[in-house]
This record gives structure tokens, sequence and C-alpha cells, in this order.
């Protein structure tokens, strides 16, 4: 690929970035509107949490589609008709009916999984092997970036009155602006070097998916990455303000500042970790040293909460929890080159797989029981929930196969 085309893509990566950055205000913002949206759809606050759930159920089996439809129709085309769908999601809000809301919810799920695997597609394009990891992890950076406005920004407008209607009617415009701006700036198919004609007469539509989920590999990158992602997803994003207002006595104002220290830590644990990865060109160290941190923060929080403020162990979190984006490096790694748009796809779609499995178990035992819950022993019981699940991750990390530079060297010098 010509030097100039690269550039190209770098550009489109920049706009694409934008497109990721409103998937993450729009994921995290309803966790700070709960009271107001439960007024809104006429519901309890339970049923709402499960509504903002099921943005999940299509954001992982869209994954799968934004896959196929990046290696076979190219960035152009593909993030156009995401950001699209994302947008006519937000719009969807304004409507007071719950099936309008649902409708919303899986428009906004669906349209969202076309944000990071077009990123990561439109980033292995632009840059080197040598600087992805570095590429993927600015790339969350900036989604977290998101989802902390959608909390941090967001939260405080509520809190003095700003009409959440204004929120989506104006989420839902930008996001539509930032549809065509995206198809506008993407290099077209003639343009692009996607796949040579052979390729594409070999492979079929369901092919790459075949290629990439029959490598054990691929499922322990997803496996590891949702394990990791999960606490951030479900606790921090959707639950958090409640359990810290609820089981600690927070006021409104600081439980959402608290829980969104998570996406901050995440702005700087991304590209930090995928930073320094690639230069240790080691990504197994990286991963499993992240997810230690998120493990010692969780335990300083429930058992040492006097040693520092229930900010700053959310913010070490997010910063660990950003080794959850190196699988992502991992797979494309330990899959062909012409299935790098459905290694992306596969993942996140195993990854929100285990979201989606994981959240109504929490909602079960933990968040079912929220109102009438023991206070300090109910949060420990919590958070133990997630403590489990990131030591799992550690547990089925090393069964990865070392895919760094490093590692790929090493064969050629013994």
């Amino acid at each position: 690929m010509s030097v100039s085309l690269k550039r190209f893509y770098i550009i489109a990566w920049l706009f694409g970035l934008v497109f990721y950055f409103l998937d993450y205000v729009v994921r995290s913002a309803p966790a700070v509107m709960i009271p107001e949206l439960v007024s809104n759809f006429s519901t309890t606050e339970l049923k709402l949490v499960s509504l903002i759930g099921t943005y999940y159920y299509t954001y992982s089996t869209c994954s799968l589609i934004a896959g196929i439809a990046l290696d076979k129709f190219g960035g152009k085309r593909s993030l156009f008709a995401g950001a699209l769908i994302l947008g006519i999601g937000c719009l969807l809000f304004l409507a007071s009916a719950y099936s309008g809301g649902v409708a919303g919810r899986l428009l906004q799920g669906a349209g969202c999984a076309f944000a990071f695997p077009g990123c990561v597609y439109l980033a292995s394009k632009g840059f080197s092997s040598k600087s992805l990891a570095t590429a993927v992890g600015f790339t969350q950076c900036i989604g977290m970036l998101g989802g902390t406005a959608g909390q941090f920004v967001v939260g405080p407008w509520v809190e003095e009155g700003v009409n959440t209607d204004t929120f989506w009617l104006w989420s839902g415009i930008i996001t539509v602006i930032t549809a065509f701006c995206l198809f506008l700036v993407i290099p077209g198919e003639k343009q692009s070097e996607v796949q040579s004609e052979e390729t594409v007469k070999k492979v079929g539509y369901l092919e790459p998916y075949k290629i990439v989920f029959k490598n054990p590999q691929s499922w322990l990158c997803g496996l590891i990455s949702g394990l990791l992602f999960a606490p951030t997803t479900i606790f921090a994003m959707t639950w958090g303000v409640a359990f810290f207002e609820k089981d600690k006595g927070f006021m409104f104002h600081d439980a959402a500042i608290t829980s969104a220290m998570v996406a901050f830590g995440w702005v700087f644990g991304c590209p930090l970790l995928g930073f320094i990865t690639d230069k240790l060109g080691r990504r197994k160290p990286v991963l499993i040293g992240g997810a230690v941190l998120m493990i010692l923060s969780f335990l300083q929080l429930i058992y040492l909460p006097e040693l520092y403020s229930a900010k700053v162990s959310m913010f070490i979190f997010g910063l660990g929890s950003g080794a959850a984006m190196i699988p992502y490096s991992i797979i494309k790694e330990t899959n062909p080159d012409y299935v790098k748009g459905s290694a992306t796809g596969a993942i996140n779609f195993i990854t929100f797989g285990v979201t989606t499995l994981v959240s109504p178990l929490f909602s079960r035992w933990f968040g079912k029981n929220l109102e009438a819950s023991s206070g300090e022993m109910h949060f420990q019981h919590s958070i133990l929930f997630w403590i489990a699940g990131i030591v799992l991750a550690v547990l089925i990390s090393l069964m990865l196969r070392e895919t760094g530079s490093k590692a790929r060297l090493q064969p050629s010098n013994t």
C-alpha cells in the first residue's frame, strides 16, 4: 500500500475516533439519568436497567456482521451504516413508550458494533504492525474519554436540570452528521488494497469466521477480554452510581464521579499499556500485570477503603483494565491478514457475549436486592463477584500463545 494511501487511512481513522467517542457517550450516559428515564418510559428502575442492558444483545451479535462487512465491503459503507443506525437509535430514545426505548437501545447497540472494529480496521491499514497495539490503545482511550464524558459531563447536566430529551436529540443529530463525514473521508474500495480478486473469490462471506473461530486462540482472547471488560461495562457504567449511592451512602454527584473514574483510568491505561507491550515486544506479561492491578485495586476498595478515596481506587482499576485491549492485538496476530475485520468482529462478539451472559446474573444476585441491601457487606460481595471473574481471566491468559514482536523473531534466532 502506498504511503499516501496510508495517510488517507490515518485521517479516516481520526474521523472513526469521533464515531467511537459517541459510541461510549451513548453507552454510559443512561447510568446517570436513571430516575429521568424511569419517568420518561413509565417503568421501574430494575426494568430500566434491563432495558439499558439490551444494548449488549445487539452489540455482541452485530459485531459479527460488522466484521463481515468490513472484510467484504471495506470501511466506507460499513462505518457509514453503523453511525447512521446509532444516530437513529439515539433519536428513538425521544419516544415516551417503553417499547420505543427498547428499540432505540437495540439500534444503539447494533450501530456501535461497527465503531471499534471499524477503527481497528482503519488503523491496521494506516499504521505499521510495530505501532498497531499503541494505535488500538489510543483508539480505546478516545472511547473511554466518551465514557467519561457520558458520566462526568452528562451527570452534572442532568443534576442541573437539563432535559434528557435535549441530550438524546443532539446525540442523534451529531451522530448522523458524523456518519456522512465518514462516508466522505474513508477511501473507497477502488483505492483500497483490502483483498486481491483471487482472495475475494476463494473466501466466502462466512469463511473468515470459520478461520477465526476454528482457532482456539481466538476464543481465549475473547474470553479474557470479556472477563476484563465486564466490570467496567456492567458495574461501572451501568450499576456503579446506584451501588455507591445505596450501599456506600454517597451523594449522587460523588457516586457519578466515582463511577466515571474507571473510564477516566482507561483514557490513560489503554494507550499506556499498548505502548508498553509494543516496546517490550511481549503481550502476556502486560496483560496479566494489568489484570493483577485490577484485582489489587478492588481488594483495596473493599478491605482498606481508608487507604485512599474510592475515586482513586476506581481510577487505578480503570488504569489496569486497559489490559482488556491487548487481546485485540493478539487475535489479529494469531489469524491471517485477510480476516482482519472478522477477527475484530469475532473478539467483540465473544467479549460482549460474556457481558450479555454475566449481566443478568449480576442483576439477579446483587442488583435485584440493592434497595433492601445490607450496605457494606452487599457492596463487598458484589466486588468479590468481579474479582473472581478477573482471576479466571488471568488463569486463561496462561494458555495464550505469545505473539509479541520478540516472540515472532525467536524462531529465526534459534
